[in-house]
């Protein structure tokens, strides 16, 4: 077990593991910890408490100080250096004229550290403009791209239900959202109803999911056939999924009765539900609102890796499905150099063989053939080969540790 207290940098954002030490941190109170940007000020949100150490990653790196009043004043000092550089960087962003859109400026606790956060349609060639900035500020400058949804999350406003935006008050990681949700929970496909502040889908709609399975599992499907608790039998004509209320279309011989019924008071021979699919055409509508794969995401939206994340948050860090690519594309490339060098050394060896023979043959052929030269000719003959031959192994040598040096650092690397 481990003693840890989780510290946070941003509204809504990710919660860091850090060691306390001996200070005694409640929940609310403003600390200086040492993070991988630097050092910065966070709020307690976990009072110390001991963990299992496989869930944290080390080395735990301890908090400062409890933050002082001076401490206070540096953060407010910072918020207004940032505004001026916000409006900096905007004036520069024009003169370059590049095609994105700053979003927010942040410095780092100790200064040592100007963040941009942007978004952009593509890659953005930023480095003339990192010139720019660093003649500027004296300090270091590190622009960041970041989607949709962390701009919203930056920004903050209000949902269409009238409250505060979720990702701004409470999410901490954003969750794939997926058309079928919306056709699951039996809403309008409608882009502008279905759709949030970002233009993606709202997230909510994923809080909900669970819900609605759960729901939709107790009631029959439009189409089959039910027997009432006051012995009709019909078919389901609609349902509503949040009351639990069945329409029962009733066959009384002259006329058809439409009756309304609880689920409790069918009874029915449940299936599994199919799932739920999406026309083409539905499908053109509202791509666009789904999360695009392929979207450059800052890899944390809360301000990089600042330290130990506890394990119910998703990890943000691995390497994306890119990264693996590439990594499987560096195996094989050690994998082909492998074996260009396993080929290289049986050609050494067969050459080597083939000089070797190729001696004896001729050594026999002379000797056959009556051949006047002298043992002392032979011998000096045999000499020179053993020498050359000793010369061409050991440059073999050479070559093949040479090639698995350089191998050793390129996957260092």
């Amino acid at each position: 077990m481990i003693k840890v207290v989780g510290i946070r940098f941003r509204n809504a954002g990710k919660i860091y593991y850090f060691d306390p030490l001996d200070y005694d941190l409640d929940p609310a109170m403003h600390v200086i910890v040492e993070t991988a940007r630097g050092i910065e000020m966070g709020t307690v949100m976990i009072a110390p408490k001991e963990v299992e150490d496989d869930k944290v990653i080390q080395p735990l790196k301890p908090v400062i100080r409890v933050a002082t009043d001076e401490d206070e004043k540096v953060v407010e000092k910072n918020r207004e250096k940032e505004k001026e550089a916000f409006k900096i960087c905007k004036e520069k962003i024009q003169k370059h004229n590049l095609e994105m859109k700053l979003v927010e400026a942040e410095y780092t606790f100790d200064n040592n550290k100007l963040l941009f956060y942007f978004t952009a349609d593509g890659r953005i060639d930023f480095r003339e403009l990192v010139k720019d900035l660093a003649a500027v500020f004296r300090t270091r400058i590190e622009l960041r791209q970041i989607g949709v949804r962390d701009e919203t999350k930056i920004m903050g406003g209000i949902g269409i239900c009238g409250r505060e935006l979720c990702c701004k008050s409470y999410l901490t990681d954003f969750v794939p959202v997926s058309i079928k949700m919306a056709k699951e929970q039996n809403l309008s496909l409608n882009p502008t109803k279905i759709s949030g502040v970002c233009g993606r889908l709202m997230c909510c709609l994923k809080n909900e999911q669970e819900t609605y399975e759960y729901l939709n599992s107790r009631l029959p499907v439009v189409g089959d056939t039910v027997q009432t608790d006051d012995g009709f039998q019909g078919e389901v004509n609609s349902v509503s999924v949040l009351r639990q209320l069945v329409k029962v279309l009733i066959d009384n011989g002259d006329e058809k009765e439409l009756r309304e019924y609880h689920v409790e008071q069918l009874s029915f021979r449940p299936r599994r539900r199919k799932d739920v699919k999406l026309t083409a055409e539905e499908m053109k509508e509202l791509k666009a609102l789904e999360d695009d794969q392929n979207e450059v995401e800052e890899k944390d939206n809360n301000g990089g890796s600042r330290g130990n994340r506890p394990n119910n948050h998703r990890n943000q860090d691995r390497p994306q499905r890119e990264n693996r690519r590439d990594y499987k594309r560096a195996d094989r490339r050690d994998e082909n150099r492998s074996q260009s060098e396993n080929r290289s050394q049986n050609d050494n060896h067969a050459q080597n063989d083939n000089r070797v023979h190729n001696d004896n043959r001729s050594q026999s052929e002379n000797r056959s053939q009556g051949d006047n030269r002298s043992q002392s000719d032979n011998r000096r003959e045999s000499h020179y080969q053993n020498r050359n031959r000793k010369k061409n192994n050991r440059r073999d040598f050479e070559g093949r540790e040479k090639r698995r040096e350089q191998s050793k650092n390129h996957d260092a690397e």
